[in-house]
């Protein structure tokens, strides 16, 4: 009976279990018809692709003399994303950029984000032999957001804010993808991870993994916390953009890392899945699932103090989304 063997520690077992499990699912679990669809081009010479999307989705409910009860509401989430890609013979070079932005406003209530992000990814891949679907491949990702995070309802202690945090990634490895823009996976065996906490306060707490600041027995500040902190480790990613049914699409999108000094075999997660439906040319619904885990983000907890948190250890991230609007390409 083969199995791991006993001195392994636990968190490597995980991230090799986990290593193993997308493996199979992009080299087995990818539908054969997305190949069948697209045949190889011919080569006509350097390539460059462009896409524009911009969106709106509005979601609203009211009540009036309703017996069951409930709250009016309205909530609003704009986006908009560009792709730009370039393919030679031998070079490609694909290029995102998203941003998204959500509020949430109930009646006797203040407003509330519900969603913030701003993203730049860019990969470029050189594929020496042309009947290989292997790349040598090089990643840099940027993520940030835009505007305060709060524990609602308390607006007075923002626990996030722009570039507090900003995640980047930078590495280099090798990349298999047939029909690379629409499903590649990625394996990278030295990746920069850089956590940046560009505020003052947020920084001195330790917020997001940063060390915190050293105070004395009177509660000054002996040593300001640090604003950035640097990781090197492994990161794997993987993606596939699929038609389930007609006017149904499917975009899949997991990227794992782990670090090697700090807790190697402890796994950072970010997993999304969005299923896109077409109504027709300006109108489509989504529906989105996020999963993400870090060890490093520290969750809070109520305390009995109203308006009050303490910090709790890391928790598994969650955020499901539906929503319909309008979606402009351009």
């Amino acid at each position: 009976m083969f199995g791991f063997n006993q001195n392994i520690p636990t968190r490597m077992k995980c991230f090799l279990f986990t290593l193993i499990f997308f493996l199979t699912l992009n080299f087995q679990a990818q539908p054969d018809s997305l190949f069948l669809k697209l045949p190889p081009k011919k080569y006509d010479g350097p390539e460059w692709t462009r896409k524009n999307q911009a969106s709106v989705d509005i979601n609203q409910v009211s009540f009036v003399n309703w017996n069951a009860g409930g709250s009016n509401s309205i909530s609003g989430l704009v986006g908009a994303r560009t792709i730009a890609n370039y393919n030679d013979r031998y070079f490609t070079w694909r290029n995102e950029a998203q941003f998204r932005f959500g509020v949430n406003k109930q009646e006797d209530r203040e407003l509330r984000k519900t969603d913030d992000l701003f993203e730049v990814i860019s990969n470029l891949g050189f594929q020496p032999d042309s009947l290989s679907n292997w790349f040598y491949s090089a990643r840099f990702s940027f993520r940030t957001q835009l505007s305060n995070g709060y524990k609602y309802p308390n607006k007075d202690n923002p626990i996030s804010r722009f570039l507090a945090p900003g995640y980047l990634f930078f590495g280099g490895g090798m990349e298999y993808g047939k029909n690379i823009e629409r499903i590649s996976f990625y394996f990278s065996p030295i990746t920069l991870k850089a956590t940046f906490v560009l505020d003052e306060d947020l920084a001195n707490a330790g917020s997001f993994g940063v060390t915190p600041a050293v105070y004395d027995i009177d509660g000054n500040i002996i040593r300001a916390g640090e604003k950035l902190r640097r990781e090197f480790g492994i990161l794997v990613t993987n993606s596939y953009e699929m038609e389930v049914v007609e006017n149904v699409d499917l975009i899949q999108r997991v990227s794992l890392y782990t670090d090697y000094i700090n807790n190697f075999g402890n796994i950072d997660l970010d997993w999304r899945v969005d299923f896109n439906f077409k109504v027709n040319s300006y109108i489509r619904a989504t529906f989105g699932s996020h999963l993400r885990y870090d060890d490093d983000v520290k969750t809070q907890v109520a305390t009995e103090v109203e308006g009050e948190f303490e910090e709790a250890g890391p928790k598994l991230q969650w955020k499901q989304f539906l929503g319909v609007g309008l979606a402009l390409d351009f």
